[in-house]
Parts: structure tokens; sequence; C-alpha cells
């Protein structure tokens, strides 16, 4: 077994990435600007968020912080929408979720301006990723392929993806069909679930449910990408973060497996910001 180690491939990208943006800055005078809007106060979603201005910082792209608060109109987040797509300095716009339940989150993610939808979340993108000529992928799935193509060839692989939300499972489903993979998105209402996985290559694990994957789910040699990131209670009353695969029932038997923490994460990251100069080079050249 080896540990698809997603913090050390993410370092080793970041670096190759430090370099394009400097070339960047040096050919336009320009850096990429990531603008990140927060509403309201979850602790969880102010965590990623200034692990995404920091990872930024370090890597020399430009990233700002708008905190709103959670009583904020629907309206009035728009109208902040439309101000930053209006920005010609802003490149890349990034509204973190989930929202408060008064928002209607589809709205406003549609309300980004495809050319700055960092995230890849717009419905115009997700149509151009499952068309397969995408302007930008989604970051945690494009992490997940990314992790994946470092350690073997997609093509005509069997994967089954475990949960079908419209951050990671749909848009990844698409994303591993263009590279050629037969892909099985599974659900809750999925018929012969464990029949189904017992055959896959690859298994990816985003459903939200600790420990959810067992040994005797998993053929011998699979490949499993965990995308889960659970609070669990130890046996000490401690609080832990675990992924939705068991990893210590699986791991002997899978010949790569992604850790939680430590895995899909600093991925996620590393392709938001891959996506930010992407972003800022489409703008320079269109």
């Amino acid at each position: 077994m080896k540990i698809i180690d997603g913090k050390l491939l993410a370092n080793s990208l970041n670096q190759e990435l430090r370099k394009k943006i400097l070339f960047f800055k040096d050919k336009y005078g320009k850096t990429p600007y990531l603008v990140v809007i927060l509403v309201g106060n979850n602790q969880a979603s102010e965590v990623y968020v200034n692990n995404k201005k920091k990872k930024a910082i370090e890597i020399g792209i430009k990233s700002k912080v708008i905190r709103l608060s959670d009583k904020i109109t629907e309206d009035n987040l728009l109208k902040t929408i439309d101000s930053c797509n209006s920005d010609n300095s802003i490149d890349s716009i990034l509204v973190q979720l989930p929202l408060p339940n008064h928002i209607n989150s589809n709205k406003v993610i549609d309300r980004i301006s495809i050319e700055k939808d960092v995230d890849g979340f717009n419905s115009k993108n997700i149509g151009l990723l499952a068309m397969g000529r995408p302007k930008v992928v989604p970051c945690t799935p494009l992490g997940c392929y990314k992790m994946l193509e470092s350690i073997l060839n997609l093509e005509s692989k069997n994967v089954l993806i475990l949960g079908r939300s419209n951050i990671v499972g749909k848009p990844l489903s698409y994303l591993l069909t263009n590279k050629n993979a037969t892909v099985t998105l599974a659900h809750s209402k999925t018929n012969n679930l464990k029949s189904l996985s017992l055959r896959s290559d690859i298994i990816i694990a985003a459903i939200g449910k600790a420990n959810f994957l067992k040994k005797d789910w998993v053929k011998k040699n699979a490949v499993i990408i965990d995308v889960g990131i659970n609070v669990v209670v130890n046996e000490k009353g401690l609080r832990k973060i675990v992924g939705d695969v068991d990893y210590k029932d699986v791991y002997k038997k899978v010949s790569f497996i992604s850790p939680v923490p430590g895995g899909v994460g600093p991925m996620t990251i590393h392709c938001l910001l891959s996506n930010t100069l992407s972003l800022a080079q489409k703008r320079k050249t269109s």
C-alpha cells in the first residue's frame, strides 16, 4: 500500500505554480488577484478561507477576503458580486459555501462572471465541463484527478464515485469520463452498491459519512481517494477528523489510498490557485 500524499504533491505543484506566477507578473506587470466572499461566521468556513488566503499569498497571488454579515440580504450580496465582476483588477471570485438559508446559493453562484468563476460552479461552466470543453474545472474534482494522474493512467479504468453532489460527485464524473475512464456515479438510491464497489478499480468517496467504506467493499489492489471530512469523537472523548473511508480497515488491502487530513484538501487549494492564474491569463489574452 502506498499513500497518495496530497500535501506533498500540492507543495511540489505549488513550486511550479510560483514560477508561472512570476513569469506572468514579469510579462504583464500585474499580480493575479483572488477575492473570496465570506458570509457569516461559520467556523469551518473561516478556517478554509484563511488557509486559502495564506497559501495564495505564499505563492505570489494577491488575495482579499470580503466579510459580510449573515443577515445580509440576497440582493446586497448579489450587488457585492456585481461590483467584483466589474472590477477589472480582480481575476477570480469565490463565494464560500454554505450560505445562510435565506440566500439562494444557485442564484449567487450563477451571478459570478464565467470569466472569474474560480470554483467552476457557475451552471455555464458545469455545462461546458459536461461537454468536454471546460473553461474552469471545479477545484476538488480537479484535485482528485491530479492525484490519480500522478499514479496511474485513467483510461479504461472502472471508477466508482460515492456521492452525487454538485460540488464533487457530478463534476468529477464529467471530468473522469472526459479522460476516458468508465464512471459509475452512485448515491443513496443506488442498488447493489457493494457489488459495484467490489468491481471498481478506483473508488472516490465523497458522501459525508464517517468511516463508511470498509475492506469487504474493496477489491484487492484498488485505488482509493477519500474526499470526506467528518468530525468524530474518539474513545477518549477527543474530537478527530476522519474521512469517508475506514482507513485502518482498508489500507492493507489497497494499492494506493489518500489520507484524511493531508490528502484532497491541500490539492483543492492548489487547484484554486492554479485556476486563479489560468483565469488571469485568459483575461489578458482574450
